[in-house]
């Protein structure tokens, strides 16, 4: 499926919805969790959506050991 008005094919369109669905998705995680203090909240928050690769890469990576665990 191709939309021609875009010339837009296949891979792209993969692509584009990379971009979209892992920030999305990274954003759920972090509205639904609950952290230290919600400045840490708002900023994953903010860090995401200025750099929404980047920004997924890092809360993966580090963002996610901030998180308070529910099961103490």
């Amino acid at each position: 499926m191709a939309l021609a008005f875009l010339n837009l094919g296949t891979p792209e369109i993969i692509l584009i919805s990379f971009i979209v669905i892992i920030p999305l998705i990274t954003l759920i995680d972090i509205i639904k969790s609950d952290f230290k203090d919600q400045f840490t909240k708002l900023l994953w928050i903010v860090i995401v959506l200025l750099a929404p690769i980047l920004g997924c890469l890092l809360y993966f990576l580090i963002g996610r050991s901030q998180k308070v665990s529910r099961y103490m």
